[in-house]
C-alpha cells in the first residue's frame, strides 16, 4: 500500500481544518455498481489490526479484511474538471465503474 504525496498533503489540510489527526482510513465494503466499493474516512487512532502506512506526517490505516482486497494500491488525491477526489489505483481490480469508487476482482 502507498499514499502519495498529494493525498498525504490532502488529508493533512482536511485534518487540519477539521481540528483532527491526520489519519485516513481505507475500508473496502460490498456494494456499488461493480461490487464492491471504497470508503474513506478520517480516524482518531489505528485498531489493533490495522495496517499503517505512513507518509510526511500522514497515516493511512487499512483492516486487515479489506486489505486482501486492496493490497499493492495506492492512493492518490487527483483534482480535474470533473472534480477532485481521493482515488484507489488497485492492481488487483478486475473491472471499475464510471464513478472509479467501485471495483469488482
Amino acid at each position: 500500500m502507498t499514499l502519495s504525496p498529494s493525498a498525504a498533503a490532502r488529508v493533512a489540510l482536511i485534518a487540519s481544518k477539521q481540528g483532527k489527526p491526520a489519519i485516513l482510513r481505507l475500508a473496502v465494503e460490498g456494494g456499488g455498481c461493480s461490487g464492491f466499493q471504497y470508503k474513506f474516512g478520517l480516524a482518531d487512532a489505528p485498531e489493533a489490526d490495522d495496517l499503517v502506512i505512513e507518509r510526511d506526517g500522514v497515516r493511512l490505516l487499512v483492516d486487515a479484511v479489506s486489505l486482501d482486497l486492496i493490497a499493492g494500491s495506492t492512493v492518490n488525491y487527483v483534482e480535474s474538471l470533473g472534480g477532485a477526489a481521493f482515488k484507489v489505483e488497485n492492481p488487483q481490480a478486475a473491472s471499475g465503474c464510471g464513478c472509479g469508487s467501485s471495483f469488482s476482482v
